[in-house]
């Protein structure tokens, strides 16, 4: 019998490290400064500093953020007993993580490489060099999402059926100018956070269906997705993907709906609306046995405050107090795969419609 539904009870917070390590943060990019720096201040998770080959950028950032720069890649690497924190751009992973001290404790920027084959070779440093990494999947960790995945767990959606995400916002790409010229953006890049979160909750689908094109009003790869995960005849998942509904707030959408046999969810993912200032997040949920919605009293967001809790949870798996690393490499490699997956579905042609009879 499922218990009485108090959307209070529901976790949203990781438990903080006991003595958390000093985080070397690599990059200086617009998302340190708008969610990797305010969450650890939040949290009280101190940070040794920031390293960027761009110098400027790196003490711009840093006395913006009252930390320290370090003057050179070689002063970041010796600091002791450190979380690294890569907050770089996937083709830079390889180079710093083969420089970190063996047995280091790592958070990798998502995604892990510009392919599987740079995930592998990812993948395969961290073993080698016995580096504990897990991969900055955040999303997982937002408030709502913890939870949510606590509703599940308690029975109050009973089975998962269907999981639908719908996105058409308008965004702006140009905040990130490393992507200009990658052959890969709106999977690899963006619903990669869906897709990790669908295997969270799902498990991993038997295969995927997927188109992901580009817009004419601008250069990005692709802007536009539409998938199907296959979990069989009992689960059905589709994300529907605009990144280029650019028409004003009134119907714009970034949400998820979750159903159960027994209840349901329904989360809006607000930072993605009118990115990175965001609207507030919102979780609600209809219990098994309920008769209406309620909506969950969230305490934080996805940004910035998953990423404390991303955070928290490779902190205490370094110092002992989490036996499990939550998006571990070894994880972050399968979400790698399911991206892979769709992107190789999307360059085969679909399924042909039969033609006509031809007339006598």
């Amino acid at each position: 019998m499922t218990e009485t539904f108090d959307p209070s009870s529901l976790r949203q917070w990781w438990p903080k490290p006991v003595a958390p390590r000093p985080i070397v943060i690599f990059g200086a990019g617009s998302i340190v400064g708008d969610a990797h720096l305010p969450a650890y201040r939040n949290a009280g998770f101190p940070v040794a500093g920031i390293f960027d080959p761009d110098a400027g950028k790196a003490a711009a950032l840093a006395r913006a953020s009252d930390v320290m720069a370090f003057t050179s890649e070689e002063e970041a690497l010796s600091a002791e007993n450190a979380i690294f924190d890569l907050a770089t751009p996937p083709a830079a992973h390889a180079s710093i993580l083969s420089k970190l001290p063996k047995g280091s404790f790592a958070l990798i920027q998502k995604p892990l490489g510009s392919d599987l084959a740079a995930a592998t070779g990812i993948l395969e440093i961290c073993r080698e060099r016995n580096i504990r990494a897990a991969a900055n999947f955040q999303l997982r960790f937002a408030p709502m999402m913890l939870a949510l995945k606590d509703a599940i767990a308690r029975g109050y959606l009973g089975e998962v059926v269907d999981f639908d995400a719908w996105l058409a916002l308008a965004t702006p790409w140009g905040l990130w100018p490393f992507l200009k010229g990658l052959p890969r953006i709106e999977i690899a890049m963006h619903s990669i956070h869906y897709l990790d979160l669908v295997r969270s909750l799902l498990g991993d689908p038997r295969g995927v269906h997927a188109k992901t094109i580009g817009h004419p009003n601008h250069d990005v790869a692709q802007t536009r997705t539409a998938a199907i995960l296959d979990y069989g005849d009992a689960v059905r998942c589709v994300l529907s993907v605009n990144h280029d509904h650019d028409f004003g707030r009134r119907f714009q959408a970034c949400e998820f709906r979750i159903c159960g046999t027994r209840g349901a969810a329904y989360v809006k993912l607000g930072v993605n609306l009118d990115y990175p200032r965001g609207e507030p997040d919102e979780l609600w949920i209809r219990p098994a046995g309920g008769a209406d919605w309620i909506q969950v009293p969230l305490e934080g967001s996805w940004f910035p405050d998953a990423f404390a809790n991303r955070m928290a949870n490779l902190q205490r798996h370094a110092g002992g107090e989490d036996d499990e690393l939550i998006g571990s490499v070894e994880d972050a490699w399968r979400t790698m795969a399911l991206v892979e997956a769709a992107y190789q579905s999307s360059a085969r042609p679909a399924t042909p419609i039969a033609a006509l009879p031809l007339e006598n």
